[in-house]
């Protein structure tokens, strides 16, 4: 098993086996539809060898009756396993986001840095989406698919061995050339969702800097890079939605070829009267169902080449681990606390140094202004205060604590860092006061204002 398939399986193993609930009836509606898609047209052999005899109506009546009564039975159970697989899609995937939000929220400001707010939408919500049907339908429609493929070739080789030997080499020609064709679209779908994400993060750049795009006029350059960006997203998406098309083709070829091969097949045995023309009719509407399986394959094979773009971003991501290691379990004391520097040295990503052998000794309660030019490390001081990031080398203690050795949630409990740029979220005044925290009393808010 590729390395590739192996993550595969285990991400739909992660986040399918809370829902096994789900899962479980999804593959009971699914087999139970097989069965009923491969019993239905056994009845309508029935009839037509009953009527070609001259039945009774009463015999042909029930046969069609029955007949009905299966198809019903079988659309009911369709809907029925539509509902569960929205309903699994949404499950596995929001615990999906979840994840991939909070494992995002961990990672270093470098990563943030590197990464605009609009890319980041595109890979928690974008990439996510696209893994939908993968989680809810992939493997069982993947298997209930082998399975009905492999029910009409068992039908087949009942009805006649001949029949059975040149459907069974048809089928496996037609797999073989399905497999040789899968892995043909992936670089064109991940190329289309590298367009997106540069898109969703250029415009969401761009809308949160309106007010100084339209003050200094460079409203006609924004313009021609959306430009820009859309058609190379378009040139993109219509290579992979063409090289998808390709392959649709040739899967249409494949199912047109089994069809004049069960017709010439059934014909030439029923006029040596080996076959009745029910029986000759099964066989060429067997010979069409072939294609609801390889349709489901084709498209599940589709899915996995979609998916397959997203979930190699999302493993990557995933697989990031903060350079700010949560390891520690001193506690601060109570009250205001001192605060230390001691020979700090720090460089953004192993740049020109902002801080080089720092020293400091702030007593508690007291209050130190920091005056200095941009870029003079007045900002990074109190990054590295709360653990953005970690120093070089060199010491911050608060409390006479080493700040490394405390939990950061108690340490960003501790200390608070006024931004110079404005956030307002979208909620309360409330909310927007307290940071999202209801521990905090009305009385506290108003002594504050």
């Amino acid at each position: 098993m590729s390395t590739t398939l192996r993550t595969y399986i285990q991400i739909l193993v992660r986040y399918v086996r809370p829902q096994w609930r789900r899962a479980a009836s999804l593959s009971a509606l699914l087999f139970g539809s097989i069965g009923l898609q491969l019993y239905n047209p056994q009845v309508l052999r029935h009839f037509i060898d009953t009527a070609t005899a001259g039945g009774e109506v009463r015999a042909l009546a029930g046969a069609a009756l029955l007949f009905i009564g299966v198809a019903l039975a079988n659309q009911l159970i369709s809907v029925t396993a539509t509902c569960v697989s929205e309903n699994l899609a949404w499950a596995t995937t929001n615990t999906l986001r979840e994840d991939l939000a909070l494992h995002c929220l961990q990672l270093d400001m470098p990563f943030h840095k590197s990464h605009t707010p609009g890319e980041m939408i595109e890979r928690i919500d974008g990439d996510v989406t696209a893994l939908a049907s993968f989680f809810s339908q992939f493997v069982i429609h993947l298997l209930g698919s082998a399975l009905l493929l492999s029910g009409i070739l068992a039908v087949m080789w009942r009805v006649d061995w001949r029949v059975g030997v040149a459907m069974t080499l048809y089928a496996a020609t037609s797999l073989g050339a399905m497999l040789a064709m899968r892995t043909m679209v992936v670089p064109y779908w991940a190329a289309s969702r590298h367009a997106a994400a540069e898109f969703t993060g250029f415009l969401v750049e761009r809308l949160s800097g309106i007010e100084d795009i339209r003050a200094n006029g460079a409203v006609p350059y924004v313009l021609r890079r959306f430009f820009e960006l859309m058609r190379e997203r378009l040139h993109r998406d219509r290579r992979a939605t063409l090289v998808s098309t390709l392959m649709w083709f040739a899967f249409i070829a494949l199912i047109a070829a089994g069809m004049a091969l069960s017709f010439v097949l059934s014909a030439h045995l029923y006029r040596a009267g080996l076959i009745s023309l029910g029986t000759a009719y099964v066989i060429f509407h067997y010979t069409q169902m072939m294609g609801r399986p390889f349709n489901m394959l084709s498209r599940q094979m589709e899915v996995l080449q979609k998916a397959g773009a997203g979930i190699e971003r999302i493993v990557r991501i995933l697989g990031l681990q903060p350079a700010v290691a949560d390891g520690g379990k001193a506690r601060l004391g109570a009250g205001p606390l001192a605060v230390e520097f001691r020979d700090v040295c720090f460089s953004y990503d192993g740049g020109e140094k902002v801080l080089d052998r720092v020293s400091f000794h702030l007593e508690p309660g007291k209050v130190l202004g920091l005056l200095g030019r941009t870029g003079s490390g007045k900002t990074t001081i109190a990054r590295l205060l709360s653990r953005l990031y970690d120093p070089d080398s060199g010491q911050v203690l608060v409390g006479g604590v080493d700040i490394r050795a405390v939990p950061l949630a108690e340490l960003r409990r501790r200390i608070g860092v006024v931004t110079q740029d404005v956030q307002l979220f979208q909620a309360s005044v409330r909310d927007n006061l307290t940071f999202f925290d209801p521990g905090i009393g009305d009385a506290r808010i108003l002594e504050v204002l």
